[in-house]
């Protein structure tokens, strides 16, 4: 492998979700395109980098100062739901069920790993609280996304905005034989009337 195309791969492979084999099937593909193919591939790169930012009110990627959601004034601005990362917003999005806004943390309290809340964008949800009725705090259901929720409950107690979590529990299809303890009664916590 020429030094040129080991860097290739080493780029690929610095990339999340992307092992050595797959690195090197794309530095072979990349090298395998028309030379047009190639220069509109790394422009596109270039040009994301430089447009993309962060919508200055729910955090998220945007090319705009504000997001197409946080823009829209037929959304229910009195409710916020709180994700860890873009890709969860993108994943409530998709449902085309929730109508109200979100806020982006940037990831989730850690004490392990040293992030507390003041690495996250909290003081930025605060900011922006004003006429908000509702913070649905939406983070994964782990120990850190866990102790984040505690901690925006805890911070937006005083302000009398109600705060809820998102259930979570059984999937659909899954058979109550092979559910873990915990998921087995974080579905019994979740319930409701039917």
């Amino acid at each position: 492998m020429t030094p040129t195309l080991q860097r290739l791969v080493d780029q690929f492979a610095a990339l999340p979700g992307v092992g050595r084999k797959s690195a090197v099937r794309l530095a072979y593909h990349i090298l395998g395109m028309k030379k047009e193919q190639v220069e509109a591939f790394a422009d596109t790169l270039i040009k994301a980098k430089q447009s993309v930012g962060v919508c200055k009110c729910c955090q998220t990627i945007s090319e705009t100062d504000l997001c197409p959601i946080c823009a829209d004034d037929s959304r229910d601005h009195s409710v916020i739901c709180v994700v860890e990362d873009f890709r969860s917003a993108d994943t409530i999005e998709a449902l085309h069920e929730y109508k109200g806004l979100y806020h982006i943390l940037g990831g989730v309290i850690s004490p392990m790993d040293g992030i507390g809340p003041e690495k996250l964008n909290i003081k930025q949800l605060v900011a922006r609280l004003d006429g908000v009725k509702e913070v649905i705090v939406a983070t994964n259901p782990s120990g850190e996304g866990d102790i984040t929720a505690m901690y925006i409950s805890k911070l937006l107690k005083p302000m009398d905005i109600k705060v809820t979590r998102i259930a979570y529990g059984l999937p659909v299809g899954a058979t109550l034989e092979y559910a873990d303890g915990n998921t087995l009664l974080r579905a019994f916590e979740g319930r409701r009337e039917v």
